[in-house]
């Protein structure tokens, strides 16, 4: 099947040519200014990072140098891989002074094969001096910073005790550009009381941006989390699988053809999801969704000089 969008093995492809590279997710032992202020909140309304990051659930967590190291095996085992980028996955890795988040930085030098950083934030945690540490980062490495978003609507991110406001984000990402950083935005789409129309001015908005990157996945429900007490009262209604492919892909049309689509969907499985369970792999979610645009005879970018959704009714 064509390449109905950019993914981001084929950035990577683009990026080292004929070299298989793969991304190793790192859990370095951070938390977030959310829980910290005010334990009470307890982070955002459906955090669990062992629903998502597999070394968050290790206990005691390895050292980043042995995550990398037993990252490395098993993408060279399993998928020959040959060279790595190093993925600061949980929560929020750059809540920590400079000094503190450069010896940690730092470990990956260790490894020759790893060729890239990617690291997860929170845009309202990237003062001036920890971006300028980042930045020294890319004259060796490929270099991304993944924003978590969500949504561009601040009743939403309120809803969802984001603890920032959109405002923090575009704040985040003009002092974030001309530093040879790529810029990621993670998207949630369904959050609670949001249109499609809502969804679709979110990715516009990451889009008039000029945003490097883009992550997207469905709300779903984790155990441990005010979410799935919301869940279990019925307050929340998630996307049902046939609600999601046809609406991720009205998206990808509106997005600019070179944009990276880092991710289309989450992991649906595993002892902490809740809800939805569609009964589908991730493989089986990337195919229907290149089924659907195939069928559409549409692609990525296909409207993005024309945002104007007909199928999308409000």
């Amino acid at each position: 099947m064509g390449q109905y969008y950019y993914s981001f093995s084929a950035y990577l492809k683009d990026k080292f040519p004929g070299q298989r590279v793969y991304k190793i997710a790192l859990d370095a032992g951070f938390s977030c200014p959310h829980r910290t202020k005010d334990l009470r909140l307890g982070g955002c309304i459906y955090c669990e990072n062992k629903s998502f990051s597999p070394n968050a659930r290790l206990e005691p967590r390895p050292s980043v140098s042995e995550q990398i190291r037993s990252g490395m095996d098993f993408y060279r085992r399993r998928y020959q891989a040959e060279k790595f980028m190093a993925y600061f996955q949980a929560y929020t890795n750059t809540y920590a002074p400079p000094d503190q988040l450069k010896k940690i930085y730092d470990e990956i030098a260790e490894f020759k094969d790893v060729v890239g950083l990617s690291i997860g934030t929170r845009p309202d945690c990237v003062p001036d001096e920890t971006l300028d540490l980042i930045t020294s980062y890319t004259d060796r490495y490929l270099v991304w910073l993944e924003y978590g978003l969500q949504s561009k609507h601040d009743r939403t991110l309120k809803f969802i005790r984001r603890g920032h406001n959109y405002e923090s984000f575009v704040d985040a990402v003009k002092r974030t550009q001309g530093r040879n950083i790529s810029i990621c935005a993670h998207i949630i789409l369904g959050l609670p009381g949001e249109t499609k129309q809502d969804m679709v001015e979110t990715v516009q908005a990451i889009t008039d941006l000029n945003i490097d990157g883009i992550k997207l996945h469905n709300l779903y429900v984790s155990k441990n989390t005010s979410l799935e007490q919301l869940y279990q009262k019925g307050e929340i209604k998630l996307l049902t699988f046939e609600e999601y492919v046809p609406l991720l892909c009205d998206l990808l049309e509106l997005l600019p053809p070179k944009m990276v689509v880092q991710r289309v969907t989450g992991e649906l499985a595993g002892e902490y999801l809740v809800a939805p369970k569609w009964e589908v792999n991730k493989g089986q979610i990337i195919r229907a969704i290149e089924i659907e645009l195939k069928r559409r005879n549409t692609y990525q970018g296909h409207g993005y000089h024309n945002p104007v959704i007909n199928r999308i009714p409000e």
